[in-house]
């Protein structure tokens, strides 16, 4: 990698790194996994930087990201989703604290794949397409995938849904 090229690419991950490591704690739910994950994305995109720089190397690092949790979640899937988490101590009625408890509850109901769909249509934003092809399915998998998660966060989290529309 050239000067020029290592500089550029140092002043974007300084500019992505926060972002990405929000995008990994929501995709996968755990702070330590989720450095891990942006490490590795970063990672992957040094290594393709001057294919990535004129392109799209947000894009790419998402699909690590994604990816990367996906691989991690079938070698651990003998832990069951049980849609129950462990208790958390209360927050002021209202507060930020209460949504963000209330979302981490929430997305902890849903599947590994549910998950990652949720936070790339809903969180970053991404049109059907583009959120596919970070995880490397069908649109129609990421629709019906969305159609899924959504009715189970309505079931399985009415106090989101009603926070959310308060805040409305």
């Amino acid at each position: 990698m050239s000067a020029a090229d290592r500089e550029a690419f140092t002043r974007w991950a300084d500019q992505r790194q926060l972002a990405l490591l929000r995008v990994a704690v929501l995709v996968c739910g755990d702070h330590h996994r989720a450095e891990d994950l942006v490490q590795d994305a970063l990672t992957q995109v040094a290594l393709r930087w001057r294919r990535l720089a004129d392109g799209h190397p947000d894009a790419y690092a998402r699909q690590v990201i994604v990816r990367g949790n996906i691989s991690w979640w079938r070698k651990h899937r003998r832990e069951v989703v049980t849609g129950v988490l462990p208790e958390r101590p209360a927050a002021p009625e209202g507060s930020a604290s209460d949504r963000r408890i209330a979302l981490d509850r929430a997305l902890g109901l849903l599947t590994p794949k549910q998950r990652a769909v949720i936070v790339l249509r809903f969180y970053e934003d991404l049109p059907e397409r583009e959120a596919a092809d970070a995880l490397g399915v069908s649109v129609g998998t990421v629709k019906s995938q969305t159609h899924l998660a959504l009715r189970r966060l309505r079931e399985g989290s009415p106090d989101l849904v009603e926070m959310l529309e308060d805040v409305r």
